[in-house]
């Protein structure tokens, strides 16, 4: 089956339509810049391919990259006709634009009804690792067997290539180590067995398919190659897996028990190899051993973990100045998103921090992430400004991909990664003052929401006060209870928050002015309140917060 009839199939299913503004919109406008879109940026994008000049096939919906085309050309012409021939969404050129001859490009744009767009400053190896990440993010399936596999799940990519190719599959790096493999139940030959036992291919062998000049053939190629069985070794294919002119590793399939590789095996493989590179990108991103770098950065942070310990696992340097993003999407509703969500996040996350070109370590904490980013510049105020610029850029793009409004709280910058845990708290200080405010602000230190901040510790504190029976705000609380449609608590709220303002607390409520009059003098009448007294209105300003509860974390008191 072709990659473009997958994916008709799956977006027929019902799966999500990746558009080309979505899909800018993950990568960032660092990446990519668009100049002309003649179906508008709507259209649907399938995939992210380099253009092979000596083997010229594009694809439907395919994003090209137009690698060594200079786009004044007549080339760019031809290539730009060619793609909307063939119904691609769209061929990216270099950074260079002589604005003299871009017409001829541009008109044949809007002739073929494609979009031309430019990169920007990654060099074409990134920013094809990039999109192939950005779109696995996004929500385009590489295989149709790897449906609702989440971003950096090696294990069950190998599984669905096995199904693709009836044979047993191990991913490998480039240094010939495991890194996942299929979980066929059958029994398997020799060397798989020792493979994976040794999480790696034996030494010996290694060296023979070196001296062989396997490798080399293997790296500079982007077919399939095949190795005749031999004795009590099946056949096998491999193919590289690779990001634009960078080699990421390798997938090879085995027959099994003697059984033939289906027919097409040598087709599935290679979609697979191209399925394979944004998670191979990830798990690089996130290191070979994620979980356990997880749980060293999470107990670090959590004061119960060693900086050496972290610095070992995720190859960081211990002794430099380091800070935490508390990152957290929504209004501010805490508890675990779903999985695939909170993964989506993660992964996010992962991708564009290292586009930006950051050594950073992830670290999920329920509806949160705690982003621990390291190598900061040893001047204080530089140190402040990368981190400003991290955060802003990570609530920006995190906010157009998912959807939903994504903030970061900034934490302190430390001089070493033993004191993580410091910055940790400053930042979600700050993500907890911002999620309590709401507005427009994304993105905060802790002196910038200090008053917030200082008024939810206040009322932490008096949160187990016991207060007097009978006050103002009770009176008020149990009158609306007993009158359905009394908003008396609301009003006074409206009418405090507002400095006593009367028409600005009525336009808040959606009253007339002298609507707003009449509900306070109820107000006065059923509770006794002395809107006059300095003290009657800063205890019921307190109170009326700790009914209302804090929303970061869900609790609520009782008027």
């Amino acid at each position: 089956m072709t990659e473009a009839r997958d994916h008709a199939e799956w977006e027929a299913a019902g799966g999500p339509r990746v558009t080309l503004e979505r899909l800018l919109s993950v990568v960032g406008s660092g990446a990519l810049e668009l100049d002309t879109a003649p179906g508008g940026p709507a259209v649907a994008v399938g995939g992210a391919t380099v253009l092979d000049v000596l083997a010229p096939e594009i694809r439907p919906r395919e994003l090209v990259l137009a690698v060594g085309v200079a786009a004044g050309s007549a080339q760019a012409v031809d290539v730009v006709r060619r793609a909307g021939a063939a119904g691609a969404c769209g061929v990216v050129f270099g950074p260079e634009r002589p604005e003299g001859s871009l017409g001829a490009l541009r008109s044949a744009a809007h002739e073929a009804g494609t979009a031309v767009l430019f990169r920007t400053w990654y060099r074409w190896e990134e920013l094809v690792a990039v999109l192939r990440a950005g779109l696995a993010a996004a929500g385009v399936p590489p295989l149709p067997a790897a449906r609702g596999l989440v971003l950096g799940d090696l294990d069950g990519l190998a599984d669905a290539v096995a199904a693709l190719v009836g044979g047993s599959v191990t991913i490998e790096d480039t240094e010939s180590r495991v890194l996942a493999y299929s979980s066929t139940e059958e029994n398997v030959d020799e060397m798989r067995r020792l493979t994976i036992l040794g999480r790696r291919v034996p030494a010996w062998r290694v060296a023979a398919m070196r001296d062989a000049g396997f490798f080399r053939a293997l790296w500079t190629t982007d077919d399939v190659l095949h190795r005749r069985a031999q004795g009590d070794n099946p056949e096998r294919l491999v193919c590289a897996v690779r990001a634009g002119g960078e080699v990421l590793g390798s997938v090879w399939v085995a027959a099994v028990a003697g059984r033939p590789l289906s027919p097409n095996a040598a087709e599935a493989l290679r979609a697979a190899s191209r399925a394979a590179a944004p998670h191979l990108l990830h798990h690089r991103t996130r290191g070979a051993d994620s979980r356990l770098v997880e749980d060293a950065a999470r107990a670090l942070l959590e004061e119960r973990g060693s900086a050496e310990v972290l610095a070992e696992r995720a190859a960081l340097p211990a002794r430099e100045p380091c800070a935490v993003l508390a990152v957290g999407a929504g209004a501010g509703a805490a508890g675990p998103e779903p999985a695939g969500e909170a993964s989506r996040m993660y992964a996010l996350l992962a991708l564009h921090c290292a586009a930006l070109g950051h050594r950073i370590v992830v670290v999920p904490a329920g509806g949160r992430a705690l982003v621990l980013v390291s190598a900061l510049d040893r001047d204080a105020d530089r140190a402040r400004e990368q981190v400003t610029a991290l955060g802003t850029a990570l609530a920006t793009r995190l906010t157009a991909a998912t959807g939903a409004p994504v903030r970061a709280g900034l934490g302190e910058v430390v001089p070493a990664l033993a004191r993580a845990a410091r910055s940790r708290r400053s930042a979600e200080q700050a993500l907890k003052a911002l999620t309590r405010t709401g507005g427009a602000r994304t993105v905060a230190w802790v002196e910038d929401v200090a008053d917030t901040i200082g008024v939810l510790q206040v009322l932490e504190a008096l949160r187990e006060a016991e207060l007097p029976p009978g006050t103002s705000v009770a009176r008020l609380a149990a009158f609306d209870a007993e009158h359905a449609g009394s908003r008396l608590v609301e009003t006074l709220r409206a009418y405090l928050d507002h400095f006593g303002d009367v028409p600005a607390a009525a336009r808040s409520l959606s009253l007339h002015p002298n609507s707003m009059r009449y509900r306070l003098g109820r107000i006065t009448a059923v509770s006794g309140l002395d809107l006059a007294s300095p003290d009657a209105r800063l205890l019921a300003q307190l109170q009326l917060r700790l009914a209302l509860g804090d929303p970061e974390q869900g609790r609520g008191g009782g008027a």
